[in-house]
C-alpha cells in the first residue's frame, strides 16, 4: 500500500479520532490505528472496545500492492505526522508491515503490524434507523451530558438517556442532584423506544459534530445492544448502557406554587460573583426570597468571607430561604438560552425547576427542563 496525502489532512483526520484510543492499561492492539484500504479511499479506525470512531478519506496516487489492512502504533505516528502538517507525504507500507514516511524534510520509519487481532466492526442487526441534524445532537448532547453522574455509582445513570415516540424525542440526564431533561418534538419516531447512551461515546460524538461548519445529516442504527451513527465520512458505533434508567418523571415535582422570574444572564453573573465566597466544600449559596426581592449570599467561616447581593425580580409567592449548590446552578443557567428563566418553588427542601421563560409564549420545537435539589441550609 502506497499513497500520496497533505500532511495537514492527514494530522486532522488522526486528531478527530485519538480521543478513543486508550491511555494507560488497555489490550496492546488498541493503541494502534486500524488502516484499511479499499479501492481509493483509506479507512482508518480508532476503538476502545466500547467505542469504535472510523473516518474515510480520500486518497491520491495509490499504490493497492502489498498489505490493504495493518495497524499503525498511534501516538508515535500521530505526532510524527502533526509535525509533518505543513508538507506533502508519501505513506509507503511493505509487506512486512514496515512503513516508510517521506516529505520534503526527510524519511521516517516505524513498524506496523498485522490487523487480524484488531476489533471487528460490529455489525447491528435487526438495528433501526433515525436521522437527526448534527445542530439537534449537538444541542441535545450539551444541554444535558453535564448532568450524567460521574461517580459510576449506578451506570444506568453516567448516561444520557434517549426516549423516542411518535409525540417525538426527550434525552435526559440525572445524578440525583440535578436533572435535564430536553425535548424535541420534531425528531419523530413510529415505534417507542429507548435506551441508555454513554458518556464517552457522546463526549467523542459532540467533539466531532460540533466542528461541522454546516448542518449534516445525521443517521442512527441501534438495536437492544448497540447504536450506530454515520455523517459525512464519519463512524462511530458503541455499545449501549445495559440496564433499566429510573423513573425521572416521578422526580419532577408538579405545581410548584412559588415562581421567580429573572434576568438569566444577570442571575448567572450574580451566583458566580458570590459563588467565590461559598465554602468549597458544599459550594451553598441561599437565595432569600420575598416580593420583588432575591437577595443571594454565601460565606466560608474558615476563611471568615462572606459576600450578599440584592437582585430585582418578579418574585410571587411565600417568603423563603432555600439554599443550593453554586455549580449546579451555573451549569443550569449556562445552558438554557433565553433572557428570561422562570425558576419553581415549593419549600426549602423540595426540588426546585428551572424553565426558560418566554412573555410571548412562541412555540418551538424543543423544550428544557431542569431540576436542582436543595441543599440543607448551614448557619
Amino acid at each position: 500500500m502506497k499513497f500520496m496525502i497533505h500532511g495537514g489532512i492527514l494530522s486532522r483526520t488522526l486528531q478527530s479520532i485519538s480521543g478513543v484510543v486508550p491511555s494507560g492499561k488497555a489490550l496492546p492492539i488498541l493503541l494502534n490505528y486500524c488502516f484499511k484500504l479499499k479501492d481509493n479511499e483509506l479507512i482508518i479506525t480508532a476503538s476502545d472496545l466500547e467505542t469504535t470512531i472510523s473516518v474515510r478519506q480520500q486518497l491520491e496516487n495509490v499504490d493497492a500492492s502489498g498489505p490493504k489492512e495493518l495497524t499503525i502504533p498511534a501516538k508515535i505516528f500521530s505526532d510524527i505526522v502533526s509535525s509533518l502538517s505543513n508538507q506533502q507525504l508519501i505513506i509507503d507500507i511493505k509487506e512486512d508491515y514496515s512503513i516508510e514516511i517521506k516529505a520534503d524534510s526527510g524519511v521516517y520509519n516505524l513498524t506496523g503490524e498485522s490487523a487480524e487481532s484488531y476489533p471487528e466492526e460490529i455489525t447491528l442487526e435487526d438495528a433501526e434507523k433515525s436521522v437527526f441534524t448534527s445542530s439537534v445532537m449537538v444541542k441535545a448532547i450539551s444541554k444535558t451530558i453535564f448532568a450524567t453522574d460521574a461517580t459510576g455509582i449506578r451506570p444506568q445513570m453516567s448516561g444520557v438517556l434517549c426516549e423516542q415516540s411518535a409525540e417525538g424525542t426527550v434525552f435526559v440526564a440525572t445524578d440525583a442532584h440535578k436533572l435535564v431533561k430536553y425535548t424535541r418534538t420534531d425528531c419523530k419516531h413510529d415505534e417507542a423506544k429507548s435506551f441508555i447512551l454513554p458518556k464517552k461515546t457522546l463526549t467523542f460524538l459532540n467533539k466531532l459534530l460540533a466542528s461541522k461548519a454546516e448542518d449534516v445529516e445525521v443517521v442512527w442504527y441501534n438495536n437492544i445492544n448497540n447504536i450506530k451513527f454515520e455523517f459525512d465520512n464519519y463512524t462511530v458505533i458503541s455499545r449501549l448502557i445495559d440496564g433499566k434508567y429510573p423513573n425521572y418523571n416521578m422526580a419532577i415535582p408538579k405545581g410548584n406554587p412559588n415562581k421567580l422570574i429573572i434576568d438569566r444572564n444577570m442571575l448567572y453573573e450574580s451566583v458566580k460573583r458570590v459563588s467565590y465566597f461559598a465554602n468549597p466544600a458544599t459550594n451553598q449559596e441561599v437565595f432569600k426570597l420575598s416580593e420583588n426581592t432575591l437577595i443571594l449570599s454565601a460565606q466560608d467561616s474558615d476563611l471568615s468571607t462572606r459576600a450578599t447581593e440584592k437582585l430585582s425580580c418578579n418574585y410571587q409567592g411565600d417568603e423563603m430561604e432555600i439554599g443550593f449548590n453554586a455549580n449546579f446552578l451555573l451549569e443550569m443557567l449556562n445552558n438554557i438560552d433565553s433572557e428570561l428563566v422562570i425558576i419553581e418553588l415549593s419549600s426549602p427542601d423540595r426540588a426546585g425547576i428551572i424553565l426558560p421563560y418566554d412573555e410571548e409564549e412562541k412555540e418551538s420545537d424543543e423544550n428544557i427542563l431542569m431540576l436542582v435539589m436543595p441543599v440543607m441550609l448551614i448557619n
